[in-house]
């Protein structure tokens, strides 16, 4: 985090002139699919994470308001810094009273304060380069307390689902063929998009079966393919995505409670229910593997402590014992896109162009055939020239 800022120190000082509509939703990721440019985003997110800010920077707010604590001192998250560095002010820890505020409501930010009209909203904390890096520090001396929680996490995960992880039992039965072919499982994570993007010459060769997590069917969606089944909670995924023909599994807590059935019942949209304890990424990798895919491939899976904190998990007990069940069949391309970037611009690839010609032009030239090519070519100019000298009246030019 200290290179980003050494980057660009972003002050935000939310001073006179910082104003627009409030959008106002506790669900961040729910407040993103309306946000609009110049709006100001009132959010109840405490630990705001990467993937939420991303997605707030990406919508370009004026500002982000928000009732909680963007970094509790849990654990280091990236949130507060990707805002800053964006240049969007952020003024936190607000309180309850800012929810309050109507939606399309004028705000005015002033400081740390937060006003509409004459009337004075709620007082909070003005967040920039020094005091996100500051939180930051205390944040990483809690880690080791959270270590200890993911260890306590895996052994009870261990005791619960034996009996899926080691033997698979209650797996669905679904109408989608996996035996053979390779699953490409996409998650709204870290760098989805841009890793998405570089498989799309894997996907045209292979053809993998594409399976969208929650979310991550609207990213398949966006980049011009159709999902074939889409796993999950509902709870982020689209009604379009929904009724686009893929197959919904539909991610149920161990108890059989599916709070997403009800959605997509109403959508009157066939499904199956897979109950167990776990993320939907882990649902997803589990399925594809008992049922005979030869390889599983991941984008935006979550697989670091850092990460499934961002999620808001108390635990990656299932994501780590699901990666030792998958094995070999896994390949995360989480991060690709990162790995390879290609370096040359688009003024070497003009100028490598020109110098191919010029080597061409060379080798005709010295060529009998080449020489001929030219005089024809030149004889065929100059018949062209004479033509339009006639259509405007000027003699043709003499021929040598």
């Amino acid at each position: 985090m200290t290179a980003l800022f050494r980057r660009r120190r972003a002050v935000v000082d939310g001073g006179p002139g910082t104003s627009g509509p409030a959008r106002v939703d506790p669900r961040t990721k729910n407040l993103t699919k309306r946000l609009r440019p110049g709006d100001v985003a009132v959010i109840d997110h405490e630990d705001l994470d990467r993937v939420s800010a991303e997605a707030l920077v990406a919508c370009r707010p004026a500002a982000v308001l928000n009732a909680a604590r963007s970094t509790s001192g849990r654990y280091p998250n990236l949130g507060p810094g990707i805002l800053v560095e964006a240049g969007i002010p952020l003024v936190d820890d607000l309180g309850p009273a800012v929810m309050s505020v109507r939606e399309g409501q004028q705000l005015r930010l002033e400081g740390a304060e937060v006003h509409t009209g004459d009337r004075l909203v709620a007082e909070g904390t003005v967040q920039d380069a020094s005091t996100v890096e500051a939180n930051l520090d205390k944040a990483r001396e809690g880690l080791s307390v959270q270590l200890e929680a993911f260890a306590v996490n895996t052994m009870d995960y261990v005791h619960r689902e034996r009996d899926l992880l080691v033997n698979g039992v209650g797996v669905p039965k679904v109408r989608t063929t996996f035996e053979g072919r390779h699953a490409l499982v996409v998650v709204r994570g870290y760098h989805y998009k841009e890793d998405l993007a570089m498989l799309r010459s894997y996907i045209r060769e292979y053809r993998p079966l594409l399976i969208g997590v929650d979310g991550g069917a609207d990213a398949i969606i966006e980049a011009g393919l159709r999902p074939d089944m889409i796993v999950g909670d509902m709870d982020s995924v689209s009604d379009k995505a929904l009724t686009s023909g893929a197959e919904i599994v539909v991610h149920a807590y161990r108890d059989g409670r599916a709070p997403g059935q009800r959605r997509v019942e109403d959508l009157g949209v066939e499904h199956v229910v897979f109950p167990a304890t776990g993320t939907s990424e882990d649902v997803a990798m589990l399925l594809a593997d008992d049922l005979g895919a030869e390889l599983i491939v991941a984008v935006g899976t979550h697989d670091t402590m850092i990460e499934f904190l961002d999620k808001g998990r108390a635990g990656m007990a299932s994501t780590f014992l699901t990666r030792l069940r998958v094995g070999s069949k896994l390949i995360d391309a989480k991060g690709v896109s990162r790995l390879y970037r290609t370096r040359i611009s688009t003024w070497q690839l003009v100028i490598l162009a020109l110098a191919g010609l010029l080597a061409l032009f060379v080798a005709l030239a010295t060529t009998n055939v080449g020489q001929t090519t030219f005089g024809l070519a030149g004889a065929w100019f100059d018949d062209l020239v004479n033509f339009f000298r006639s259509l405007v009246g000027i003699a043709p030019a003499p021929t040598t």
